[in-house]
This record gives structure tokens, C-alpha cells and sequence, in this order.
């Protein structure tokens, strides 16, 4: 740099939204980010551009051309690199004075005590696909009394869904404990999308492969998942306005130009979400069987 690093000139513009104080809560905090890829890098930007001063970021996977479409760290330059690294230097090079704690291994049983130390928002960002160490993760934020949030890609839109301390749990809410792989991946579409905005738009449905474990996801999902999700952090750290938690889910969908806000007591378990995973299981037994 030519000068050196000024944090509150790089905020300026945010002050109007956020007063001076509010920003200065926001470079104290220290937010968590599981999964650096389509929607996780993405997480972090804003985060950064947003005034976060601290973050702990996580993630044991490299940059592939087959990230390129949607991945905010993914370039010709970045193809073979640790999606940590680059990501957590992206995250640096937006403000130099960030303390960043780098988990190139994921998130683990041996270091998850790490990961969430002095943390007071979780972002998730994993894998669809990565199960485990995602109920691993939610649980152990429920234990120390962490808010969590996840906001889903999904076709070309988002959906959130907030985990607070006090209210429905990750597991009360998809209801996963107990069912095969399969059926875990089908509770987990249904929770995280009750309206399902997305399915009436799906061009090549062959090319959701539950067997080989990917689907199409795009950069636009991608964005308007880290727009909402930055906002919903603030909320969460400022303590302005309301947010929602399980057992509601909001979904935008700009292809469809669609808002919706569902509330589902009991998660899973309500009648609703009930149909819907009767109308999902044959989508996946179809896909799998495809593959």
C-alpha cells in the first residue's frame, strides 16, 4: 500500500446505515465461516466490506475450473490453491487489519472447540453433500450458545434459515437423526426450501446427481446469499430490527421474483413439510438412480 490502512475511511460509506458506534461493534466482532466455496466466500467479502474485524475461517478443499461459475476466490490465477488461503487473503487485501484465524483442515471433532472460540455469529457456508460435519457444527454452536445462520443457493434466489440460541434447533427443526443418508438429504431440501420456489424452473434436472454429489448452482444464488446473509449478521451483532428464527424460513427467488416466509412448527414433522418430502423422495431415488 502506498499509505497505510485507514478502517474507519474504508467504512465511511457504510456510516448513514450504521452509525459510528454500531460500526465500531462490528470491527469487535468475530464471526465464523465454515466452507469457503459458492456461498462461503462470498459470506466473506461482504463480512469484510461490511467492517467485520475478526473472522475464523475454515475450509480443507482447493479452487477447481468447475468452481469457476460461482465462487467469488476462483480464478485462473487461484486454480489448485487452498480455498483458506486465498480466500482469507482476499478477506486481508479488503482490510489488512483483520484478525484471521485460518482452519485449512476444516472443521473437525479435534479443533471444532477451536474454530468456535470467542466467536459470536456462525456463518455456514459447507458443502450440500458434507452432513456430518454440518450437524456437528450446528450442535456444538448450540451448546455454546452461538447463533448460527445458513442461507442455501438455491436455482437462482436464497433462503435463510436463523438458528437462535434460545429457539428451535438445527435438529429439532430437520428432524435428521435416525434416517439414512438419503432421506437426510431430503429432509435438509425440505427445510431449507418449505415454498420450494425453485423447482418450477430446473432446465436439466438430470443434472441434480445425489450418487456423484453435485448439482448446478449459480453465481447469482451465490451473491444474493451473501447480501442477505450480511444483513442478517448485522441484525444478529447490532441487535436492530427483527429476525425471524426456525421455526420460519424466508426465500426470495429473483428468477421468479417471488418472496416467501414460511413458519413450520415443528419442523419436519409438520404436516406440510410432510407432503413436501412425500413429493422430494421420488426426485432423489430418480436422480440416484440416474447416476
Amino acid at each position: 500500500m502506498s499509505e497505510p490502512f485507514d478502517y474507519e475511511a474504508s467504512v465511511s460509506r457504510n456510516i448513514g446505515w450504521v452509525t459510528p458506534a454500531e460500526q465500531a461493534r462490528l470491527r469487535g466482532a468475530r464471526i465464523a465461516v465454515a466452507g469457503l466455496g459458492g456461498v462461503g466466500g462470498s459470506h466473506v467479502l461482504t463480512l469484510a466490506r461490511l467492517g467485520v474485524g475478526a473472522m475464523n475461517l475454515a475450509d480443507f478443499d482447493r479452487f477447481e475450473i468447475h468452481n469457476m461459475n460461482r465462487q467469488a476466490g476462483a480464478f485462473a490465477s487461484t486454480l489448485g490453491k487452498p480455498k483458506s488461503d486465498v480466500v482469507a487473503g482476499m478477506a486481508r487485501d479488503i482490510n489488512p487489519d483483520m484478525d484471521v484465524r485460518v482452519f485449512p483442515d476444516g472443521v473437525t471433532p479435534a479443533n471444532v472447540d477451536a474454530f468456535l472460540r470467542d466467536v459470536d455469529v456462525y456463518v455456514d457456508g459447507i458443502d450440500f453433500f458434507a452432513m456430518p460435519a454440518r450437524r456437528m457444527l450446528f450442535a456444538a454452536c448450540r451448546e455454546r450458545g452461538i447463533p448460527a445462520l445458513t442461507a442455501a443457493p438455491l436455482g437462482m434466489g436464497v433462503s435463510l434459515l436463523y438458528f437462535a440460541p434460545a429457539g428451535m434447533s438445527f435438529e429439532d427443526y430437520f428432524k435428521l437423526e435416525g434416517h439414512e443418508e438419503t432421506e437426510q438429504f431430503a429432509r435438509l431440501i425440505a427445510g431449507l426450501s418449505p415454498a420450494m420456489l425453485q423447482r418450477h424452473y430446473l432446465a436439466v434436472p438430470e443434472r441434480v446427481d445425489f450418487v456423484a454429489r453435485r448439482g448446478p448452482s449459480t453465481a447469482m444464488a451465490c451473491e444474493l446469499c451473501a447480501g442477505v446473509m450480511g444483513t442478517a449478521v448485522l441484525k444478529v451483532l447490532l441487535g436492530r430490527g427483527k429476525l425471524k428464527p426456525a421455526p420460519w424460513a424466508m426465500q426470495f427467488d429473483a428468477y421468479r421474483q417471488q418472496l416467501s416466509f414460511t413458519w413450520r412448527p415443528f419442523g419436519n414433522a409438520n404436516p406440510l413439510q410432510q407432503l413436501l418430502l412425500r413429493f422430494i423422495r421420488p426426485q432423489l431415488r430418480g436422480a440416484a438412480a440416474h447416476g
